[in-house]
C-alpha cells in the first residue's frame, strides 16, 4: 500500500488557481521528491497533505488516512518542517523540544531514540536559544522537532534553503539514514544535488503535474528550467575590466579592510580578516554558516562596530562614518527587504525616496525599470501578490535604484529556482557592468562561479582568496563545491 494517494486535487485562492487536478502516490518508505519552480503550487500541496489546507476537489491519503475526513489521526503520523524558520526563536533548543513533544502529547524521553543520532549533535547547545544558531543547527532542531512524535511520514518543504552546503549533505545523510528505518519522506527542493537523492520525481509547474519519474529523467525532460545554460562574461564586461585596470589605484579600490575583527566576549566572530575589492567587481564572500560571513558584512554596511581593525566602504571609514556609507551603498538582505503591503511602485517611490532622489527622476527611472524587468502591467500590484523570484528581482533593482558605489546582497537567491537564479545574474552582471560593485554571500556553489574572485571564511578568518580558476586549482578540487566543502570541513570551532 502507497504511504501518499493525491487523486485529483484542485486548489484557488480567489482567481488564482494554486493545484490543478493534481495526482500522484509514493510508496512506503519512499524518498520523492516535489519539485518546481516559483509558484508551482508546491507549499499548498505540503499544507493540504498535512491537514493545514482544505482541498477544493479531490482526495489525499495519507498513511491510509483521509486528509479531511481523518485529520487528527494524519496529524499524529506526519512531522513537517515547513520553508520558512518554523521553531520559536524565543525558546532554547531543550525548550523547542519539549513544547513540539507536547502538542503531540509524548515526551522527549518517549521519543528519543527515534532523534537521538541527530540531537545528540546538538544536544549539548540545549539551554541556547533557537534564534542564536547557526543554519545548520536550526536545520537539525528543526528535523527533531518533527521527528519527536515518531511519524510514519515526513514532509519537508524547502527544509536547506540559506544552509551551507556542507550542512545541507549532512542533512540529506540524516534523510537516507530515516528512510532506512521505513520513514516516507516528501521533499521540495531547489537543489539539484538534493533532486538527485530522491528515488522519484514529481515536476509541478502552474499547479499541474508535467511528469514523474527518476531525478534524471525528469531534469533531463524539463533541462531548460532545471538546468539552463550557465552564463558566460561577456566581453562588454570584460571590456570594463580593462577600462577599470586604466583607472588609477587611488580610485580603484571601494572596499578596503585591514585586520578587521569582531569580538562578543572572547568569542571572536570576526578574526583578523584583510582584503579589497574592485570598483565594478563581482565579489563573493563565502562560507559555512556561522562561520563569520554576516557579522562582517553589518560591520561593512555600517550596521555594527569592529573591536578593531580598520575598513573603508565608497571612501568611508566604518568606524566613524558609517552614516555616509549607508546612504551611498545597496543592500538586500536573506529575508524579503520590501514592504508586501505596498504596490510596486510605492515600493520604488518609498526607498528613492529615503535615498534622497528627486520625484522627476524617481518617475523617470521607475518607468525605464518597469520596462526592463518586463513589471509595467504589475506596476500598481501588490508587492505581497508577486511570486518570490519576481520580488527577488525587484527587491535588487530598488537596491540599486539610487545608483551606489557598491550593492551588499546576503544569500539573494535563496529558494529561488534554478531559471529564476540565473535571470537574477543576468541583472547582477548588468550592474557590474554600470561601474557597481557586488559583494553577495550565497551558497549555490554554482554562483560562486560566476563571480569575478570569492574569499572562503572559516571559524571566523578568511582561508582562501582567488578567482574561483585559481582556488580550483590551488585546492587540487574540480569545482567550486568540492573546494567548499574541502575548506569548510577543516573548521575547527564548535558550530555556533
Amino acid at each position: 500500500m502507497d504511504a501518499i494517494v493525491v487523486n485529483n486535487v484542485s486548489k484557488s485562492y480567489g482567481r488564482v488557481q494554486a493545484l490543478c487536478d493534481v495526482s500522484f502516490a509514493v510508496g512506503k518508505g519512499e524518498v520523492f521528491g516535489l519539485i518546481g519552480p516559483d509558484g508551482a503550487g508546491k507549499t499548498s500541496m505540503f499544507r493540504i497533505l498535512c491537514s493545514l489546507l482544505l482541498p477544493d476537489a479531490g482526495t489525499a491519503v495519507v498513511d491510509g488516512y483521509d486528509v479531511v475526513k481523518q485529520m487528527r489521526e494524519v496529524r499524529s503520523r506526519v512531522g513537517y518542517m515547513p520553508g520558512k524558520f518554523s521553531l520559536y526563536q524565543d525558546l532554547t533548543i531543550e525548550e523547542n523540544l519539549n513544547f513540539f513533544a507536547t502538542l503531540f502529547g509524548t515526551t522527549v524521553d518517549e521519543g528519543y531514540d527515534s532523534i537521538k543520532a541527530i540531537y545528540s549533535q546538538i544536544e549539548r547547545f540545549k539551554d541556547r536559544k533557537a534564534g542564536a544558531l547557526s543554519g545548520g543547527m536550526k536545520q537539525k532542531l528543526a528535523l527533531s522537532c518533527a521527528l519527536v512524535h515518531q511519524p510514519r511520514v515526513l514532509f519537508l518543504d524547502e527544509p536547506t534553503t540559506g544552509v551551507d552546503p556542507v550542512s545541507r549533505k549532512e542533512l540529506w545523510e540524516m534523510l537516507l539514514m530515516l528512510k532506512e528505518q521505513g520513514i516516507t519522506i516528501l521533499a521540495s527542493t531547489p537543489y539539484l544535488d538534493e533532486v538527485r537523492c530522491c528515488e522519484r520525481v514529481a515536476f509541478l509547474d502552474q499547479g499541474q503535474v508535467r511528469g514523474i519519474g527518476t531525478p534524471d529523467d525528469i531534469l533531463s525532460q524539463f533541462a531548460s528550467i532545471f538546468n539552463p545554460p550557465g552564463i558566460d562574461k561577456s566581453e562588454e564586461l570584460k571590456d570594463k575590466s580593462e577600462e577599470l585596470k586604466d583607472k588609477s589605484e587611488e580610485s580603484e579600490n571601494v572596499i578596503e579592510v585591514e585586520h578587521l575583527v569582531k569580538a562578543f566576549g572572547d568569542f571572536h566572530a570576526v578574526d583578523d580578516i584583510s582584503f579589497s575589492v574592485k570598483r565594478g567587481e563581482i565579489f563573493g564572500f563565502l562560507g559555512a554558516n556561522g562561520a563569520g560571513k554576516t557579522t562582517a558584512m553589518h560591520m561593512l554596511t555600517g550596521l555594527n562596530q569592529p573591536t578593531s581593525g580598520t575598513g573603508r566602504v565608497v571612501g568611508f571609514d566604518i568606524r566613524t562614518e558609517y552614516e555616509q556609507i549607508k546612504r551611498h551603498i545597496g543592500y538586500m538582505s536573506q529575508r524579503f527587504s520590501l514592504y508586501e503591503d505596498l504596490t510596486v511602485a510605492e515600493n520604488i517611490r518609498l526607498f528613492a525616496g529615503i535615498y534622497g532622489m528627486k520625484d522627476d527622476e524617481i518617475r523617470r527611472k521607475t518607468d525605464e525599470l518597469m520596462e526592463r524587468l518586463q513589471f509595467t502591467e504589475h506596476k500598481n500590484d501588490l508587492v505581497g501578490s508577486l511570486p518570490l523570484g519576481w520580488k527577488q528581482k525587484l527587491a535588487f533593482s530598488v537596491s540599486i535604484f539610487h545608483e551606489p558605489g557598491v550593492v551588499f546582497l546576503d544569500e539573494p537567491t535563496g529558494g529561488v529556482d534554478p531559471a529564476t537564479r540565473r535571470q537574477f545574474w543576468e541583472l547582477i552582471y548588468d550592474a557590474a557592468r554600470r561601474g557597481i560593485t557586488v559583494f553577495v554571500t550565497t551558497h549555490y556553489m554554482d554562483e560562486a562561479e560566476y563571480c569575478d574572485r570569492i574569499s572562503i571564511m572559516v571559524d571566523g578568518k578568511i582561508s582562501a582568496l582567488g578567482t574561483p580558476d585559481e582556488l580550483k586549482q590551488r585546492f587540487h578540487q574540480p569545482d567550486m563545491d568540492h573546494v567548499f566543502t574541502y575548506l569548510a570541513r577543516q573548521a575547527t570551532r564548535s558550530d555556533s
